[in-house]
């Protein structure tokens, strides 16, 4: 399977989760969880989405070692950081290390990313 159709794939599922997780907290009127939602469908979702859908429409980026090292980064990063932030809404205190650390290697992937479409995304 190519590292693009893996990406959508993935994004497909955050789709899925953040759709759910807005139903959830507009129905229970826990607002506090908005900004979650905001993540789980940007970073997971949309950034998800247009990552394969421009390694599918460029695959030398695709294809390169740069691809997959996103993929990972960004699939590593994004869970500790979401599981970082539903904890800081909820004031515990192991919040702050996640949100760093997840935040960090998601910071990371997007570098990759773009270092990866201006090496690799040619007219």
């Amino acid at each position: 399977m190519s590292i693009g159709a893996r990406f959508i794939k993935v994004a497909a599922f955050y789709f899925v989760i953040g759709v759910l997780a807005g139903l959830i907290a507009g129905a229970t009127k826990q607002f506090q969880y908005v900004s979650l939602h905001a993540h789980i469908g940007l970073l997971g979702w949309v950034s998800l989405a247009i990552s394969g859908l421009v390694y599918v429409k460029f695959p030398k980026a695709g294809d390169s070692s740069l691809g997959n090292v996103h993929f990972w980064l960004h699939n590593i990063g994004l869970p500790i950081f979401l599981v970082g932030l539903a904890l800081a809404v909820n004031e515990v205190a192991a919040a702050t290390a996640l949100l760093i650390g997840g935040g960090v290697i998601s910071v990371l992937a997007a570098l990759v990313f773009a270092l990866n479409v201006w090496s690799n995304v040619k007219s």
